[in-house]
């Protein structure tokens, strides 16, 4: 007979058997953590203040880094806090919360490459009406639009989590919370809360990446017609950065599925260790990538320092 502690706090777990070596475990976590908000911090900015970045593609990028700075801040805390200072303890309301974050980013972070594919598919397969179409209040609607679908979506399976009876084991498999890991320890009929997520992943993230698929391949079609070979070039430039961006978006994400799915006899390591290249390796890659392949990107970091030494 379980007894009934369900109100007792949730214990986050790091990596276990390593407990000894956590402090050292914390210093590249802390690195990472750092170069996230260094450069989606440093990216937001750039496009707040610098007005020649005042375009669609530019304020899409802006919702990205800011989604990977608010993913960033929604797990460093408790990483930090399990690995540095063994803080496992979190109360059930700061875990449904954290849970609620983590799920809704990663839906917002899918709309928003799903904007920027649309943003791209406009302005090569119609760039004399690109800013006709993709006016700064439609620009706004969408980004809107992304974001309640990534925050409404979310409410049906963490709500319940609130009410539900907590009577098994309260320790948890990762440093932060995950409705996946949550709903376990539940001593309810949890059917809603695991069919539900599997239908939201069908019309978010698949669909997302099927969406941008069929653009990029309308996109292809588009700037093969084009004769000029330095203009075809240019065209299919300006989606590189793009398309690293969802590659290292939708790999992870397919990764992590896979080892959840099929990767129950893989040792706990494996499942950990994906979970963190989920959540650290986009935000950390997608601000390299703009720095590194858009040159108004740049020609805006060169200006914001040039001035930076001026001052």
């Amino acid at each position: 007979m379980w007894s009934n502690n369900s109100a007792a706090p949730f214990l986050l777990t790091g990596f276990l058997g390593s407990e000894a070596i956590h402090h050292w475990i914390s210093i590249p976590f802390f690195m990472i953590y750092f170069s996230i908000l260094l450069g989606n911090g440093t990216l937001f900015f750039l496009i707040w203040n610098d007005s020649s970045l005042h375009e669609p593609m530019y304020y899409f990028l802006a919702m990205l880094a800011g989604t990977d700075l608010g993913m960033t801040l929604t797990t460093m805390p408790t990483v930090l806090g399990v690995l540095l200072l063994d803080q496992r303890e979190i109360s059930q309301g700061a875990c449904f919360t954290q849970s609620y974050f983590i799920h809704t980013l990663a839906i917002v972070e899918s709309g928003v490459l799903l904007a920027m594919a649309y943003d791209r598919f406009i302005a090569i397969r119609t760039p004399l009406r690109y800013n006709s179409i993709l006016t700064n209040s439609r620009v706004m609607k969408v980004g809107l639009g992304v974001l309640m679908r990534g925050f409404m979506s979310i409410v049906p399976p963490i709500m319940p989590l609130y009410w539900f009876p907590y009577c098994r084991s309260h320790v948890l498999s990762h440093a932060f919370c995950l409705h996946q890991d949550v709903m376990k320890l539940a001593c309810a009929d949890i059917t809603f809360n695991r069919v539900y997520p599997v239908i939201l992943v069908a019309l978010t993230f698949f669909l997302d990446a099927l969406i941008i698929l069929f653009s990029y391949i309308l996109i292809l079609k588009t700037v093969m017609g084009i004769a000029s070979r330095e203009e075809r070039a240019k065209a299919l430039n300006t989606c590189v950065s793009h398309i690293s961006c969802v590659l290292v978006f939708y790999i992870t994400v397919i990764g992590l599925t896979f080892i959840h799915r099929f990767g129950k006899h893989a040792p706990h390591v494996v499942h950990i260790t994906m979970s963190y290249v989920y959540f650290l390796f986009p935000p950390f890659m997608n601000p390299v990538i703009y720095s590194m392949k858009t040159k108004q990107i740049q020609r805006g970091f060169i200006r914001l320092f040039s001035l930076h030494n001026r001052a």
